[in-house]
């Protein structure tokens, strides 16, 4: 950023001090830290929120602690959540998880924020809130405390456009939930999509039957709390989602688009004056298993498939055969991420037929977790395998690699239907899992389309790049976030005077 962004004047009396309260979740938190660092090169101070659950897998696999200890305007704190469960969730826990923190995080947070150690009586009051949109609770207790409040949506602007922000459109349309059984029927109540979604492509919560469905009512609640903030936080940039952005901006008029944000977050490291000595800036709460990118240095360019289906994915173990079928069958070297809990009933080796095993000895490395954002950088890598969460969505389209997407809850249907149809990034495999359709669409990508996929991918590496430099998109919403962010501040500090 400038110079007026890196350090504030020490002359001002106001202190901005943000508060970032990420949902506890692999992907949000990994999001939120890298906004984090990117407001604490600014000279503004941080609090990074964590509930306990999320806290201590954090701690224990990633050097966080190290890293942000070069900054002294920075500090972790916990909330407690009551939830027991010493691992991260995976998909079928998300509504537990959410309940948890619903009776025992939301009465703390409110207290922290409106009479606690956080509150505008306090020392060092928060001056701004960032908590993760699916918080709709946070908004309000930022109304109540008269905090200024700007929620980071960490799920695809595709997604939060036609399945949450348009979910009461959608009900009040009768095209939620769905009558009849035809998934292919489009969707046309949404403005700006109504010639590409389709019912399967909605997020997997509009499958529903009940609109009493606590991820509905979940999901409503962000829909109508997210236009009550000053501002949207979104990990896109202004071409990648050029379809919604202005729709959206039509009822959440200030927005910052400030993706690709690992990219961003990379840059902005290596400007600062002081770049970071760490060579690691993992933010996982999964132990990654490093020796897989020893394993793609064998390899040659563009010839090796990512499998991984995420932090919060989950597939049966006949789904697991078909898949593992596909890609033996494909003859192509596989990296595959296979994380623990993400076979429903547990993995048993025993079951595997005795091909599969022999023949991944050969061509497959199999790991528990995996440095995302290197393995898809790395040349080997030629197509990935994924869920399509939006991380790895973006991740992948950074990197100028195809997609077979697989998608299982919320907003991966959206995503997948996008690389598919919109980004022509790869091909959208959803509701079905084939042996014979994954080798199919594996080959079609590696082999018999790869040129055109090759010319469709540097588009998307080239506009990428554009909208982190100096005069990008994304540089620019980040220089705004933070300008607004100290204004934001100074009302606050103003505010204070009065009373």
């Amino acid at each position: 950023m400038d110079q007026n962004h890196q350090q504030i004047n020490a002359k001002n009396t106001i202190e901005p001090h943000v508060l970032i309260f990420p949902l506890p979740l692999q992907g949000p938190v990994n999001c939120a830290l890298k906004l984090a660092e990117l407001l604490c090169l600014s000279g503004i101070r941080v609090t990074f929120l964590n509930t306990e659950h999320i806290h201590r897998p954090l701690l224990r696999h990633a050097p966080v602690l190290s890293r942000f200890s070069r900054y002294p305007n920075f500090r972790f704190e916990t909330i407690p959540d009551g939830f027991k469960h010493e691992t991260p969730v995976s998909g079928d826990g998300f509504i537990e998880l959410m309940e948890s923190v619903d009776s025992v995080t939301k009465p703390l947070f409110r207290e922290m924020m409106v009479s606690g150690r956080l509150s505008r009586k306090s020392e060092r009051p928060v001056t701004v809130m960032i908590p993760d949109g699916c918080f709709s609770f946070a908004v309000d207790v930022a109304i109540e405390a008269s905090i200024p409040v700007i929620c980071f949506e960490t799920v695809s602007p595709c997604s939060l456009w036609t399945s949450y922000l348009n979910l009461p459109t959608l009900i009040e349309a009768g095209d939620v939930p769905f009558k009849g059984g035809d998934l292919d029927q489009l969707i046309t109540s949404v403005t700006g999509t109504e010639h590409i979604i389709r019912r399967r492509d909605l997020a997997s919560f509009c499958r529903s039957n009940d609109l009493s469905d606590p991820l509905i009512e979940l999901i409503l609640k962000e829909a109508h709390s997210i236009p009550r903030a000053q501002g949207l936080i979104l990990n896109t940039f202004e071409d990648l989602d050029s379809l919604v952005l202005p729709h959206m901006r039509n009822i959440c008029p200030n927005i910052y688009t400030i993706g690709p944000l690992h990219t961003l977050h990379k840059t902005q490291l290596m400007a600062n004056p002081a770049p970071t000595q760490q060579t690691t800036l993992s933010n996982s709460v999964w132990k990654e298993n490093l020796t897989c990118i020893s394993w793609l240095d064998e390899h040659e360019p563009k010839t090796a498939i990512y499998v991984s289906i995420g932090s919060l994915a989950i597939m049966t173990f006949e789904q697991l055969i078909e898949i593992w079928y596909g890609l033996v069958n494909s003859g192509k070297p596989f990296l595959w991420v296979r994380r623990p809990g993400s076979i429903r009933g547990g993995y048993e080796e025993s079951r595997v037929p005795t091909e599969l095993l022999t023949r991944t000895n050969e061509i497959g490395c199999i790991v528990e977790w995996a440095p995302q954002e290197d393995v898809l950088a790395h040349p080997t890598i030629g197509v990935f395998f994924t869920h399509s969460g939006w991380n790895s969505t973006i991740e992948s389209l950074v990197e100028g690699v195809p997609m077979v997407c697989w998608p299982y809850l919320v907003d991966q249907q959206v995503n997948s239907r996008f690389v598919g149809e919109v980004w022509k990034m790869g091909v959208d495999m959803k509701d079905t899992c084939d042996r014979l359709i994954v080798e199919k669409v594996v080959r079609e990508i590696m082999d018999l389309k790869k040129n055109v996929y090759a010319q469709t991918s540097n588009i998307w590496v080239n506009l990428a790049k554009e909208a982190i430099t100096n005069t990008g998109s994304s540089f620019f919403s980040l220089g705004r976030l933070i300008d607004d962010i100290l204004v934001m501040s100074s009302t606050q500090h103003e505010d204070k005077v009065k009373t």
